[in-house]
């Protein structure tokens, strides 16, 4: 196998994985859990938007979030405060939360909509493992076609 192909599958290999996520919160869902895998992976939860539905009453709806993110008491932050007539949607680029998160309607009937990215990243060690095992399957190859 040439250095270059080697290269271009590590590339493709250790790129994060970013899945779209979203959630319903309303009066029989009131609250919604990111679950954390059981896995040697990184979990990054991305925030895009909280958006009311059309069938939402034009009352206040509050949602908070719950995560390892916040310090001291364990309450739920609100991140959105959303009134149909006012304010039906708001775009929260940028708020990066780690699994496990919850979100809380905390305040409203709903339906309100939560929807981002779930981004899964290897961890370093397992980074530099798969990065050795390629190193090695690459002089096993040379080695093997200076042979012939």
């Amino acid at each position: 196998m040439s250095s270059s192909s080697a290269f271009s599958r590590l590339l493709s290999e250790e790129r994060p994985v970013a899945a779209l996520w979203g959630c319903q919160l309303n009066t029989g869902t009131p609250s919604y859990v990111v679950k954390e895998d059981e896995d040697a992976l990184e979990h990054l939860v991305l925030l895009g938007t909280v958006c009311l539905g059309a069938e939402a009453r034009d009352e206040l709806h509050v949602v908070a979030v719950d995560s390892r993110n916040t310090y001291g008491d364990p309450r739920p932050v609100p991140i959105a405060a959303l009134r149909a007539s006012v304010l039906p949607m708001i775009s929260l680029k940028g708020l990066e939360l780690v699994p496990p998160v919850t979100f809380v309607l905390k305040c409203g009937a709903g339906p309100v909509y939560v929807s981002g990215q779930h981004i899964i990243l290897e961890d370093d060690a397992t980074a530099e493992a798969h990065e050795e095992e390629l190193l090695e399957e690459d002089v096993g190859d040379e080695d093997a076609a200076g042979a012939q």
